[in-house]
């Protein structure tokens, strides 16, 4: 028997759309750099996403740890065919609250976009014929009552009634103090999430991001970026960068310093360290000749 959907494929189709980002589609279009060293938590992410009660995931971590990049890993396994048949062909949606509440004038009619995406997901979640929806929130904090200065604020609500029957997944993020606050104190949305904490990566496990990710780099700038160029960026951004995490801080001064090559030299040749110098010292204030010892 043919399923009748309220929302149509058309409305839902244009509703993704125009308010999120498909992160599958742009995987199979090889449009992330790869994402290393969060196997662990993407295989823990995926377990709770194929369990048939608590299946929403709540990624914890400081900012710039790496949240988004591993939702960004757990679509490429989609893309590539590396989940289970139960996730195969499922799509990672990257629901964009800024641009679904930009011109609305009341909170009612924020929700009244918000609604018909979210009903025409969860009604589709039983139909063999379609795929597997996952929709991930980040700064989920902000969809809760009591984020006074949210312009999501209340939306949590909404959701509610169809975390409660089951009929959506969802992958939330935020820091671990920001879901104390907000998320942790309503029983409702606390016990439908499982939680997956992201630790910091260190030193060594920076570097190896950065050499894992340099080639996109290169590629973009046209700027050849070594090992020991890798290393003394993880190591200036580790002694001068502390209130800012790996490993989006060595990301940062690396894109950074080939921008700077290009702008100096053009392109061509092989990052220096005079370009991370000059970038570690816009970044902080430091005067470069003070990394030159």
């Amino acid at each position: 028997m043919k399923i009748e959907h309220k929302i149509t494929d058309s409305v839902l189709e244009d509703l993704i759309h125009r308010y999120c980002r498909d992160l599958t589609a742009l995987a199979r279009e090889n449009r992330f750099d790869p994402i290393t060293g969060r196997d662990a938590e993407i295989e823990q992410s995926i377990l709770i996403l194929l369990q048939k009660g608590r299946k929403n995931v709540m990624l914890q971590a400081p900012a710039g740890v790496g949240k988004t990049a591993l939702v960004i890993g757990l679509a490429q396994k989609v893309a590539a065919g590396s989940v289970p048949d139960y996730l195969q062909n499922s799509r990672v949606l990257e629901i964009d609250l800024a641009s679904m509440s930009a011109g609305t004038g009341s909170v009612s009619e924020f929700q009244g976009r918000f609604i018909p995406l979210v009903k025409g997901i969860a009604e589709r979640y039983h139909d063999p014929k379609c795929p597997k929806y996952i929709l991930f929130i980040d700064e989920i904090h902000t969809i809760m009552p009591s984020c006074d200065g949210s312009a999501y604020k209340g939306l949590s609500e909404v959701m509610k009634p169809y975390l409660t029957v089951g009929d959506i997944n969802i992958i939330g993020a935020t820091t671990k103090d920001e879901y104390r606050i907000y998320v942790g104190v309503d029983p409702a949305m606390d016990r439908r999430f499982q939680k997956v904490e992201l630790a910091v990566p260190d030193d060594a496990a920076t570097v190896h991001i950065l050499k894992s990710i340099r080639s996109g780099y290169e590629a973009h700038h046209g700027v050849q970026i070594t090992d020991d160029i890798c290393n003394l960026i993880v190591k200036l951004t580790s002694e001068h960068m502390r209130k800012r995490n790996q490993p989006d801080k060595s990301i940062i001064v690396m894109d950074g310093a080939a921008a700077k090559h290009v702008l100096d030299h053009g392109r061509g040749g092989v990052l220096t360290k005079e370009s991370v110098f000059w970038i570690i010292s816009a970044e902080t204030g430091i005067h470069k000749g003070a990394f030159e010892g």
